[in-house]
This record gives structure tokens, C-alpha cells and sequence, in this order.
């Protein structure tokens, strides 16, 4: 071997030397680096997960908690309409909304509209066929007063509250003061003494309020 190539050994010897210990710093320095970093992330990652578990209890409970409020704002009112929409007074009878009672005393027309009026009703009017048709059925064979009333036979007849009567059923007789018999509606004076039906609203029925379907 030259003495060239005996140098060269020898810078090859003394350059291998010289790097070695480098290349294993730069691994172990890797080496933590790598650890560092996977600590990093199996303690960050713990604790994003808690936040999320966090905020996905605090979402939940608020919805919860929402709709418990909206149920018991709306059920109080659907109770209390239900509790009282089929309620008349004792001894009144209910129909088509509307309360109806039939007196057993006979008093002439404006003392029966008095004796209403002091239980917060008029004497009876109706709308339909229907409702003319229960009260026929339901008062006997006994008259009883309604509310049709006019000044004289040339006026037209007026409901309780001023309102013009539709003439839906024709009445008979001269008189000015209207009542239900057997054939229909007739007539008669002032004077005269029969029983009475009063009415008045179903209250509750009418403050029950609408429910929209929410679909």
C-alpha cells in the first residue's frame, strides 16, 4: 500500500470518526422530538374530546329543558278549555254552544225577559231550523216565550237585541210578543202568562282558544 493511500485510509478512519457520534445525536434528538410530541398530542387530545362531550351535554339539556317550557305554557290552557267546554249552569241544557233554560213559573213577556237578564241571559232566540227544532222538542206540550217582540202588527219582528227576525218560520196570531207552541211560533199580548226559555253563550266554549296545527 502507497503512502497516498495510507493517507487516505486514515482521512476515511479519522472523517468516520468525526460523524458517527453526530448521526446518533441527531437520532436522539428525533427521539425525543417524536416523543415530545405524541405526549402532546395524547394530552390534547383527551381534552378536546371532554370539550366536545362538554358541549354536546349543555346542547342537549337546553333543548330538553326548552321543550319541558313550551309543554307546560301550552298544556295549562288546552286543560282548563277542555275542563269547562261542555259546562252550562244547573238546570240548563246545553246545545250548539249555547245554554238554554226552561222555566216551570208562567209570567208574561217582559217579566220572563227580566228574570233572564238577571241571570245573564235573554230570552231565546234561534238561528237555524236546528235549534228551533230542539227547543220544540224540549219544551213539551207547554208554550213558552221567546225573544221576538215588535210594537204593533204593522212593525216587523225584532229579536231581544233590536236585531230584524228573518222570518225563517212565519209566526201566527195578532199579538206583539211571540211564543213557541206545537205548531210553531204564534203570537200573543203582553199580559198574557206563559213559561219562558231563557239563553245565554256557553262561556268556556267560547274562550276556549284555536290550537293551529303546527303542520
Amino acid at each position: 500500500m502507497t503512502a497516498t493511500n495510507h493517507k487516505e485510509a486514515s482521512k476515511g478512519l479519522l472523517h468516520t470518526d468525526r460523524t458517527t457520534p453526530v448521526s446518533l445525536q441527531d437520532k436522539a434528538i428525533g427521539k425525543k422530538l417524536h416523543g415530545k410530541f405524541l405526549r402532546t398530542i395524547s394530552t390534547e387530545s383527551p381534552v378536546k374530546l371532554y370539550c366536545c362531550y362538554a358541549v354536546i351535554m349543555v346542547l342537549t339539556v337546553a333543548v330538553i329543558t326548552l321543550s319541558v317550557a313550551l309543554s307546560l305554557s301550552v298544556r295549562p290552557v288546552t286543560e282548563n278549555c277542555e275542563t269547562c267546554s261542555a259546562t252550562c249552569p244547573r238546570d240548563w241544557i246545553e246545545f250548539g254552544g249555547k245554554c238554554f233554560y226552561f222555566s216551570e213559573d208562567t209570567r208574561n213577556w217582559t217579566f220572563s225577559q227580566t228574570s233572564c237578564m238577571a241571570q245573564e241571559a235573554h230570552l231565546a232566540v234561534f238561528d237555524t231550523i236546528e235549534e228551533l227544532n230542539f227547543l220544540k222538542r224540549y219544551k213539551g206540550p207547554s208554550d213558552y216565550w221567546i225573544g221576538l217582540h215588535r210594537e204593533s202588527p204593522e212593525h216587523p219582528w225584532l229579536w231581544t237585541d233590536n236585531t230584524e227576525y228573518n222570518n225563517l218560520v212565519l209566526t201566527q196570531g195578532g199579538g206583539e210578543y211571540a211564543y213557541l207552541n206545537d205548531r210553531g211560533i204564534s203570537s200573543a199580548t203582553e199580559y198574557t202568562h206563559k213559561k219562558w226559555i231563557c239563553e245565554k253563550s256557553n262561556r268556556c266554549t267560547s274562550q276556549c282558544p284555536e290550537i293551529l296545527d303546527p303542520g
